[in-house]
């Protein structure tokens, strides 16, 4: 993964510093012997490649230099700037000099490149966990996409189902309806009729002479509630009264029945009276 960025960076390298030491060679080897050239360019050159040797091994130590970054873009400016005096000053070919006087600055743009990429290169099993994750998140995603999918389903069903029903029951009615309506139509023709009206004369005055009663429709429609019946409740004993009868359940057995034996039998006779009335009645007698 390392190759992908290090290997175009190492090539613009290569390329710009053999294209640089060519030029210097060409252009400055007409005003003084090409040997001293040849130093000129192999010094921006070393220059260049030394700035970039140290960044290597700062950025492998996990530092960072601003001097020596700084002093590595101004080989590289220097290297650009040769390249387009060049190109301006010569008597030919000037376009093409221009377009190739941008491989200094981009072999430089190429290892900051490369530079970021290590910084934010992650190990094999960061990368798998990283996936990991990504893909749980997706299938997460999916199953909660189709849980509400078929969850809409269902609501969309139960209401089909449920509109279909309160269809059918509303059919229902209305055909009941209908008939009833029918049937109190007929029931009310029959009433009304003269020789239906003269029938069940000659039948009831059989019965019950010197009687017609009318023969009314039964009543269909609401209904008055009847009240519910209160009962209520039996007179409260006077506390003579209270005394006579506990006095007289006490004594109905020889030896005298105790407060609880006398308490049982005057509730199960009937009678009612507070605890603490009927107590106090008991301290009375006793």
């Amino acid at each position: 993964m390392n190759a992908k960025t290090v290997l175009p960076a190492v090539a613009m390298t290569a390329v710009s510093m053999v294209l640089t030491l060519a030029v210097v060679v060409m252009w400055l080897g007409g005003a003084m012997p090409w040997p001293v050239a040849l130093v000129v360019g192999l010094g921006i050159d070393g220059g260049w490649l030394a700035t970039l040797a140290y960044e290597r091994r700062l950025a492998a130590q996990g530092d960072h230099s601003n001097a020596v970054t700084a002093v590595g873009w101004s080989f590289g400016l220097i290297a650009t700037g040769v390249l387009i005096a060049h190109a301006l000053t010569g008597e030919e070919n000037t376009g093409a000099w221009l377009a190739v006087a941008w491989l200094p600055i981009a072999a430089k743009a190429l290892w900051l490149v490369h530079g970021l990429w290590e910084r934010t290169a992650l190990t094999a099993n960061a990368l798998g966990a990283i996936r990991g994750i990504q893909q749980e998140a997706r299938d997460e995603a999916a199953v909660a996409r189709a849980r509400l999918r078929a969850e809409a389903s269902t609501e969309e069903t139960r209401l089909t189902a449920v509109t279909e029903a309160g269809a059918r029951v509303a059919r229902v009615q209305a055909k009941t309806a209908q008939s009833l309506s029918r049937a109190w139509s007929t029931l009310e023709v029959a009433r009304e009729g003269e020789d239906t009206g003269r029938a069940l004369t000659s039948v009831t005055s059989r019965v019950t002479p010197d009687v017609t009663p009318r023969w009314d429709l039964p009543v269909w429609g609401p209904i008055e509630p009847v009240n519910t019946l209160r009962l209520e409740a039996p007179p409260a004993l006077t506390d003579a009264a209270l005394d006579a009868l506990v006095d007289d359940i006490r004594h109905s057995e020889t030896p005298a029945l105790s407060y609880r034996e006398m308490a049982v039998r005057f509730r199960a006779a009937g009678h009612s009276a507070s605890e603490v009335r009927l107590r106090a009645a008991w301290k009375r007698v006793a």
